[in-house]
């Protein structure tokens, strides 16, 4: 085999030819699975769109690495189902840009965390993580109190979003910036509008327990509380978690 590799090494024709030989062949196993995407991505008309409150949210999380620590993607190991809940499915991360499924937990998976836990609890877990976890190694966050929201702004990450394929319509992004406004003030007159534009379901209230200003608190508490809460798929009948695949211990 070493008499084969030298004297390939020393083709250099045959050496390219052999190198694309390979590339071919890992860039087929890369690429073959595309043509069959709209049979393998599960179809859910009625899924949710992040509203701009949620979307600035996410905006945050990603600012602030924390996707560095926590994944998204509940795998379909047994101790992974029964510590997070279903697997997740392709169709809940269909317009998630960029994705943020992770691979490293040095804190738990937040892809079902949405409402598994109050909006006081989560604020405060941001604010100091260690009161309500004591052997917890996140960072504090209680400088997301102090930041406003720009309201103004969202529309165009509205907009940016919609370029790559997330079906915000025009009257989503014209209304970004009262939505943003009215999603953490339910007694105000924009909640009604965004009741109208994303859902019934919709979370509306405010977030961080502080009405005087609209926080990047409030943006983030919302965000989390709606993961794994866009559809209702992983709960129809048919879609079972699975339960006979080998488990693995969870490092997390």
């Amino acid at each position: 085999m070493f008499g084969v590799h030298k004297k390939l090494e020393r083709n250099s024709i045959a050496f390219v030819l052999g190198v694309i030989v390979v590339a071919s062949i890992g860039g087929f196993v890369e690429i073959a699975p595309l043509f069959t995407i709209d049979e393998t991505v599960e179809a859910d008309p009625d899924m949710r769109l992040y509203t701009p409150l949620e979307t600035a949210g996410r905006n945050i999380y990603i600012r602030e690495g924390c996707y560095v620590c926590h994944s998204q993607m509940i795998r379909t190991l047994r101790d992974d189902v029964e510590r997070y809940g279903h697997y997740s499915l392709a169709v809940e991360s269909k317009y998630d840009h960029p994705m943020l499924w992770g691979s490293k937990r040095t804190g738990p998976d937040l892809a079902r965390v949405g409402g598994k836990y109050s909006d006081e609890w989560q604020a405060q877990h941001l604010r100091a993580p260690r009161s309500l976890v004591p052997a917890s190694k996140m960072p504090n966050y209680a400088f997301l109190d102090r930041i406003q929201v720009q309201p103004d702004k969202m529309a165009s990450h509205l907009r940016a979003l919609r370029t790559v394929g997330v079906p915000y319509t025009d009257e989503m992004i014209e209304n970004a910036s009262a939505d943003t406004i009215g999603q953490a003030d339910p007694d105000g007159d924009l909640s009604d509008g965004v009741y109208d534009r994303y859902g019934a379901e919709t979370n509306v209230r405010n977030f961080d327990g502080d009405m005087r200003k609209l926080t990047e608190m409030d943006a983030l508490v919302a965000y989390l509380q709606i993961l794994g809460q866009l559809t209702d798929l992983p709960d129809a009948p048919g879609v079972e978690p699975s339960s006979d695949t080998p488990s693995e211990e969870d490092n997390s």
